[in-house]
């Protein structure tokens, strides 16, 4: 069972960037345990930054990141490690790495040299594998599986890891659809059934909503709007955070927004309204 399930992941007047230059400046955002928590926005708006920041991987220019009222900086690479785990935009593994071998690394952050490699451990693995659908193909080097198959391990280890926050920018990239749904599904369940917090960066905005139940939409750094879908999407948010002609209407499946993009093209061919019985000779 994940560790401390129920923790707040909070962020205080946090700006974030790379030499001199902040990408995120001036963020707020309080994320309650145990939701599932969309960042949407735009290319180079900051989605990415703040996750990496929420993660402690970038350290804050200013302000500052808590966990469960403690300041992320304070806490040992072990103890973040076991209550948050993280899946960066991309990656890296060692070359010829088994995905077996791949997702046993979720599980180091457990271990010591009072706590050897255990059954838990092991059992730990085996789920991850298992709900993942990687158990099919764990004994294969990582660099020879497709992109959908890798990024499905990559997953499982942030899975074996056990931790009660999960940060996961753009989980669902090199999917094909099917698996989107797979994946998006299976974080739902570790929410539903587990009590474990989800933030995920998506560009899919009516699978956000759909499977969220907080939209944090940035922009140029800052938080634009922030809450339920039914608050956040809607015709002006998308011309305003991305730029965008759409309408929202319902998905007649899920009950949440659903986007419907425009574009130019269509917008110039669209065929002229009918003719009202008085035009009509």
């Amino acid at each position: 069972m994940a560790e401390q399930l129920s923790v707040e992941l909070r962020a205080e007047g946090l700006a974030l960037g790379y030499g001199r230059t902040d990408i995120v400046s001036g963020v707020d955002l309080t994320l309650a345990p145990g939701t599932v928590t969309a960042v949407v926005g735009a290319n180079g708006s900051g989605k990415s930054t703040l996750l990496r920041g929420l993660a402690r991987l970038l350290p804050a220019t200013s302000g500052r990141v808590l966990l469960g009222g403690q300041d992320i900086r304070r806490l040992s690479q072990r103890t973040l490690g076991k209550r948050i785990a993280v899946l960066p935009q991309a990656p890296v593994a060692p070359e010829g790495i088994r995905v077996a071998d791949l997702v046993a690394r979720g599980r180091y952050v457990h271990q010591s040299w009072l706590r050897p490699w255990s059954r838990a451990d092991e059992d730990a693995v085996g789920h991850a594998l298992d709900v993942t659908g990687c158990a099919a193909f764990a004994t294969r080097p990582l660099d020879e599986l497709s992109g959908g198959q890798r990024q499905r391990a990559w997953i499982a280890m942030v899975i074996a890891q056990d931790a009660g926050v999960l940060l996961l920018d753009e989980p669902i990239t090199f999917l094909d659809l099917a698996h989107q749904l797979d994946v998006l599904d299976l974080l739902a369940d570790l929410n539903q059934y587990d009590g474990r917090s989800v933030v995920m960066v998506l560009h899919d905005l009516n699978l956000a909503a759909r499977y969220a139940h907080r939209i944090v939409v940035m922009r140029s750094g800052q938080v634009l709007r922030d809450g339920a879908p039914d608050d956040v999407v809607d015709d002006s948010l998308l011309a305003e955070a991305f730029g965008l002609d759409a309408k929202v209407v319902r998905d007649e499946v899920a009950g949440t927004p659903h986007v419907l993009p425009i574009g130019r093209h269509l917008r110039l061919s669209a065929p002229p309204a009918p003719a009202s019985r008085k035009e009509i000779p």
